[in-house]
């Protein structure tokens, strides 16, 4: 009888032992692939400290909800606290001024929209910062569509019978925008060109008096952001007659496109981060990546979308091209108009 060699047959026990307790011997690639999708949570920190979110409007606005819901995921992927502060004062141009100013050993972050980025530095003398020299994009968060909204008073339930009422009303061709300068006020402008009106423009401090005055009859017409408006009209306390989408939103299948309703003028806006110029190149690159992968997460995508934003999962250098884009549309939009402060 042929009996086992002594170590043939200790590799054999460690083998069955090992099986017997479920663990599982693979190759180095199989071991790779497994590492790749593990949890989130670096073994190492990506940053060397905390990392500050500015946000220039007060808690609970749409850059400040963005700004929280990403910083919940972001945490784990660097490692780090991830900290939102709220730096209100001037539109929005006060939290960019502060983040000019970081230094290099600073990780600090700026949440940027159309309204700091690219309409302030062209209406006004001095914002205090160049938008394109001071600041590094990092990644998209969010965009946002706009929407067309008439009060309960106006006798109208279709756009196209809007412009129709507005001509034959001329003293009532009043647009509501949430603040003077803001993208809202100079789509309002845009939508007035484009239908053959003249429309005063006024401005409010904010989506929630404008809805005030909108439902109260002060005003006819509201041109705002979807997310604003669409739990008013959802309620019955006002009619949204079309969505500045270039298709029928998901969310809102049954609101007509202004395409759709004749107009063809598509335009939307958009929730980004942003460095400070100072920042390394490195260590921004490490956060895009980071918050491109948390965008990525369908649980956070769901949070996103049941508070009403779009999220948008792109690359540092697909975003730095969506803003170039979206400044070469805008600029000229916005020059046109004349609008100073």
């Amino acid at each position: 009888m042929r009996f086992p060699h002594p170590r043939s047959h200790s590799r054999r026990a460690a083998c069955l032992a090992l099986l017997g307790s479920g663990a599982v011997l693979l190759s180095p690639a199989a071991r790779a692939q497994q590492a790749s999708t593990a949890a989130p949570r670096p073994t190492a920190p990506l940053l060397d400290g905390p990392l500050k979110i500015v946000v220039g409007y007060a808690p609970g606005g749409a850059s400040d909800r963005a700004a929280r819901l990403l910083a919940d995921s972001l945490k784990d992927r660097l490692g780090v606290p991830v900290i939102v502060e709220n730096k209100t004062g001037a539109g929005g141009r006060l939290s960019a001024q502060q983040v000019k100013a970081a230094g290099p050993d600073q990780n600090v972050l700026l949440a940027g929209n159309p309204a700091i980025s690219v309409v302030a530095p062209l209406v006004a003398a001095n914002v205090g910062y160049d938008p394109i020299r001071d600041f590094a994009p990092v990644s998209m968060l969010t965009r946002y569509d706009f929407a067309v909204a008439v009060g309960a008073a106006v006798p109208v339930r279709e756009f196209t019978h809007l412009i129709a009422w507005l001509k034959a009303n001329p003293d009532k061709a009043n647009f509501g925008v949430p603040a003077t300068g803001s993208l809202p006020h100079f789509f309002a402008l845009m939508i007035g060109e484009a239908a053959g009106l003249k429309p005063q423009v006024i401005g409010y401090r904010g989506s929630a008096p404008l809805a005030t005055d909108l439902l109260g009859g002060q005003i006819p017409v509201a041109v705002d952001t979807l997310d604003s408006l669409i739990p008013l009209h959802e309620a019955g306390k006002l009619r949204i007659l079309a969505v500045g989408s270039g298709a029928r939103l998901p969310e809102a299948p049954a609101l007509p496109t202004l395409k759709e309703s004749g107009l063809p003028l598509v335009a939307d806006g958009w929730n980004a981060l942003f460095a400070p110029s100072s920042m390394p190149a490195a260590k921004v690159q490490a956060i895009a990546r980071a918050v491109e992968a948390s965008m990525k997460e369908p649980a956070l995508q769901a949070k996103f979308r049941a508070n009403r934003m779009t999220p948008v999962a792109a690359s540092q250098a697909q975003t730095v091209k969506l803003l170039a884009d979206f400044r070469a549309k805008w600029e000229p939009v916005v020059k046109a108009s004349g609008f100073r402060e």
